[in-house]
């Protein structure tokens, strides 16, 4: 595989400096309540694409009483225009690893996991060699705690973190009632610190540089920076580490091929930002939050094309746990395609656009509820292609 990094910027340059076990060495020095402390004054989030605070994520985890707790890496990556984890794990696995230990230190767990995409077996390899060697420096140090790796199965609900849990305990990958949340019982049904993979890099990162340098990058809603997947109609595809709170529109300047009619920002599940919209749009926690999947879509692409693939997506990935994700998704589907065929009205986007919001209040997880975010988005800014 090629390094499809095209631009080392901002956290990775610093980061390639030092050696990731030193950081972990340095850190260990110090105390879990001034780690905390560190992680909520650089205002870093989960870079998900929720954003939930990561200093008060591990401090909850922390504040849990019980020998036994967790720390899990989400590597499982299924959103389609995702693959930068994919690279960090293949080319700088050993941050990812002081990450999931500087936690361990701090919440008092003794084992860590990454649990990898099916699609991603091909890094199992590597890994394992790779976290061998971390394991064994753990224990020169005597630092009681190791790094594990399990391998999903494919299927995309199971990046939903209760999924997860799920399909690491060997049953199937469906989401769970909350509360509880993973805080309080995760997995196993104890206390678990479940991030993923950007958000651990950067908790590293941190306790090298310091919670000043991460938080002088981006703003005072979004800190620090993000790692994109950039794809579509760029002539420039790849993965490129950029400062939060960019306007959309310098994006389009910097990526797009001139011809940028709308912008996918954080996956199938995220919103669709036509290009009206370029000028009022931010990249960040304050405007539009993103897990870091970016598609640039011009003139000649299908708008109707576009959302048809991505509810086929979603009806074929729906668990099926519950009524209003598993027959939401092909009611959206069925619905679209009998508006083309001249079946039903325009007006019948109406009623799909109702039946979004009750999936966002009803369904039991992150797929169902966000089905309306590029549903809506799209019907609002391209009907005629929707229609005609």
């Amino acid at each position: 595989m090629e390094n499809n990094l095209k631009k080392v910027d901002i956290i990775f340059e610093v980061d390639e400096k030092v050696s990731p076990i030193s950081v972990l060495d340095k850190t260990l020095k110090r105390s879990p309540d001034e780690i905390i402390l560190d992680l909520i004054d650089s205002g870093l989030k989960g870079r998900g694409g929720a954003g939930f605070p990561t200093g008060l994520k591990w401090k909850f985890a922390r504040n849990e009483d019980g020998d036994t707790k967790y720390v899990i890496c989400n590597a499982d990556e299924g959103e389609p225009g995702t693959f930068k984890d994919r690279e960090i794990l293949d080319k700088v696995p050993e941050k990812i690893f002081v990450g999931i230990a500087i936690c361990g230190y701090v919440v008092g767990a003794k084992e860590g996991y990454i649990y990898l995409r099916g699609e991603y077996n091909f890094l199992l390899k590597t890994l394992q060699k790779k976290l061998d060697i971390f394991n064994n420096e753990l224990k020169q140090r005597n630092f009681d705690f190791n790094v594990y790796l399990k391998s999903g199965s494919g299927a995309y609900v199971c990046g939903e973190e209760s999924a997860l849990f799920e399909s690491m305990e060997g049953k199937r990958g469906e989401p769970r009632n909350k509360p509880p949340y993973p805080t309080v019982a995760g997995y196993n049904s104890k206390p678990t610190v479940i991030n993923n993979v950007e958000t651990l890099v950067y908790t590293t990162m941190i306790c090298h540089i310091g919670p000043e340098k991460f938080k002088a990058l981006g703003t005072t809603d979004s800190r620090g920076s993000k790692v994109f997947s950039v794809s579509g109609d760029t002539p420039i595809p790849g993965i490129y580490e950029l400062e939060l709170g960019m306007p959309l529109h310098e994006f389009v300047n910097e990526f797009g091929d001139g011809d940028a009619k709308a912008i996918q920002v954080g996956g199938a599940s995220g919103h669709c930002v036509p290009r009206k919209k370029f000028n009022d749009t931010i990249i960040g926690f304050e405007g539009i939050p993103t897990g870091g999947s970016m598609m640039i879509f011009n003139s000649t692409r299908s708008m109707y094309n576009v959302l048809h693939d991505y509810l086929e997506f979603f009806t074929e990935e729906s668990c099926g746990q519950c009524t209003p994700c598993r027959v939401g998704c092909q009611q959206l589907l069925k619905g679209i395609e009998a508006v083309k065929r001249g079946e039903r009205p325009p007006a019948y986007l109406e009623d799909l656009k109702k039946l979004t919001g009750t999936m966002k209040i009803a369904a039991k997880c992150g797929l169902g509820q966000s089905v309306g975010n590029p549903f809506n988005s799209i019907i609002d800014n391209f009907r005629e292609e929707i229609i005609y």
